[in-house]
């Protein structure tokens, strides 16, 4: 950082930096002139792929953290000393997080109240600003087999590990936020994908095989559950979202969404459509990829942030496809894996 700056801007903390959503907010933020700082978890192979366009920038810096380690939490705040806290980080993948419920509640759950104790504690003694605020990146899998579409009255029924331990840390979100007086928000998001989407959800999946496939490198995609309905907008548009939920002039939760929604075989219509494909030829179907339990629809109606806050989406479902195949097209012909 350069010297001196440092007084004017916004210094801020993101977990979960390394990830999808984690890098496009690192990117806003600092077109906002802020400091951003990011944790990454310490291991044999650290994939920072996703941000390491931003490592030059002088208001950029990462450090060593785990949110499953409340002495490392405390110590990078009291490093840093964060205005704005942003958890991104947690096992993010449901079907994976039904093979390992305990490290997904860990992590993903427990990791929330990890860090909403360090600020409180802080706080409590002078060293974090009393006004630092906090911001829980909650998730539509909290629903579960609740009836669409979602809003933020709609009741919680989570079916997965994943889903219980996000409404762990929304709730905990909220309870330290009336508790201790603190700003602490939650932002309900639904479905957001890109180009920097991880290997393992289903739309990379798609889109990669379909390159793949449509490049003559290989025959065919094994999928599950095609008749899953899902509300997917660009993580992009969503971290404006974040953005405006944290600049409210009071902590609230909002829900995220496009307020429309479309199968999985929908996706892979569109998707095939594009590629000139044919369904029938290349797509497999395997049990194995089926959940324990089916969260059949997620539909977020977002009324609440649009009057509020006014935010709407911008990028358009069939956009967001065409980004995405763009982007993989061009790592399949370059053979480089740009996002990680």
């Amino acid at each position: 950082m350069k010297k001196g700056w440092e007084i004017y801007m916004v210094k801020c903390l993101i977990t979960g930096i390394t990830g999808q959503t984690g890098s496009y907010l690192a990117e806003l933020l600092l077109d906002k002139n802020y400091d951003v700082h990011g944790i990454v978890r310490r291991g044999s192979t650290i994939n920072t792929k996703r941000v390491n366009h931003l490592i030059d920038n002088d208001n950029f810096e990462l450090h060593y953290g785990d949110l499953a380690d409340a002495n490392s939490i405390v110590k990078l705040l009291l490093e840093i000393k964060p205005k704005e806290i942003y958890n991104i980080g947690s096992m993010s993948q449901v079907r994976v997080s039904f093979s390992v419920p305990e490290y997904t509640g860990d992590i993903t759950g427990l990791g929330v109240c990890r860090i909403l104790e360090a600020i409180k504690n802080l706080r409590k003694h002078g060293i974090l600003d009393k006004n630092v605020k906090f911001y829980q990146a909650s998730s539509s899998e909290m629903y579960g087999i609740s009836r669409a579409p979602q809003n933020e009255d709609t009741p919680f029924k989570p079916v997965s590990p994943y889903g219980c331990s996000k409404l762990y840390g929304y709730n905990m979100t909220r309870t330290y936020r009336v508790g201790y007086n603190m700003f602490a928000c939650n932002g309900i998001l639904f479905n957001h994908e890109s180009p920097r989407r991880g290997e393992t959800f289903v739309t990379k999946k798609i889109i990669r095989a379909a390159c793949r496939i449509h490049l003559g490198l290989q025959d065919s995609v094994v999928l599950g559950n095609l008749d899953a309905k899902r509300d997917w907008g660009h993580a992009k548009d969503y971290c404006n979202a974040i953005f405006k939920i944290m600049q409210h002039s009071v902590p609230d939760d909002f829900v995220v969404a496009t307020g429309k929604y479309h199968t999985i075989q929908n996706f892979l219509e569109e998707v095939f459509k594009r590629l000139n494909l044919s369904i029938n030829e290349h797509v497999e179907f395997d049990k194995s990829y089926l959940r324990p339990n089916e969260v059949p629809e997620l539909r977020g109606d977002a009324t609440k942030i649009r009057d509020v806050l006014g935010w709407k989406p911008k990028i358009s479902y069939t956009e967001l496809i065409d980004d995405m195949i763009k982007s993989a097209m061009l790592e399949e012909k370059t053979g480089v894996n740009q996002w990680g």
